[in-house]
């Protein structure tokens, strides 16, 4: 009998959580789905939350200084990921502060980072991510998403010449 690998127990749990839906969606892109990938269900699960870090921790370059995601849904991770490896993380705002510092990026803002994210379609939020830290002088190393959508998103973040990876790709939750 073969042993489930920890990638299977992962496609299992986000099936199992429900955080794949079937119906009309509309996506951050604009684009219209027939299923949707709701990864709040799964990152608010401390089981399924804990599985996402033990896979990205595999992944994540010893040359890392420090993790970065976007609010909202790439923040649980980011913290998931930061108590797994022992490694601080930021949070990226979507927009800049009109007060205090003004910053987009609340945490550690130097060094070599990699960027986590919960979902990625076209890559349009994870540009933006990448931009930001490069505006902050960041040097973003790695990309890693829990679910690729296999819409573009790869191929839109190939010309920065950075690792990205997906943990799981939507052919292997959707038929």
């Amino acid at each position: 009998m073969q042993e489930s690998s920890s990638l299977d127990i992962l496609k299992q749990k986000l099936l199992g959580c429900q955080a794949v839906k079937f119906g009309d969606f509309t996506l951050t892109s604009g684009k219209k789905s027939k299923f949707y990938v709701d990864m709040k269900l799964a990152s608010t699960d401390p089981e399924i939350l804990g599985l996402i870090a033990k896979e990205f921790s595999k992944h994540i370059s010893d040359e890392i200084d420090f993790i970065a995601g976007m609010e909202l849904g790439a923040v649980p991770l980011a913290v998931a990921l930061s108590l797994e490896t022992g490694l601080p993380y930021s949070m990226i705002r979507k927009s800049a502060r009109e007060h205090g510092t003004g910053s987009r990026i609340e945490g550690p803002s130097q060094g070599k980072a990699i960027l986590v994210d919960d979902v990625a379609t076209t890559g349009g939020s994870n540009i933006e991510s990448i931009k930001s830290l490069i505006d902050e002088n960041v040097e973003v190393l790695q990309v890693m998403v829990v679910v690729d959508r296999e819409e573009g998103a790869a191929e839109k973040i190939a010309p920065f010449n950075l690792d990205y990876r997906s943990l799981i790709k939507i052919s292997d939750l959707v038929d």
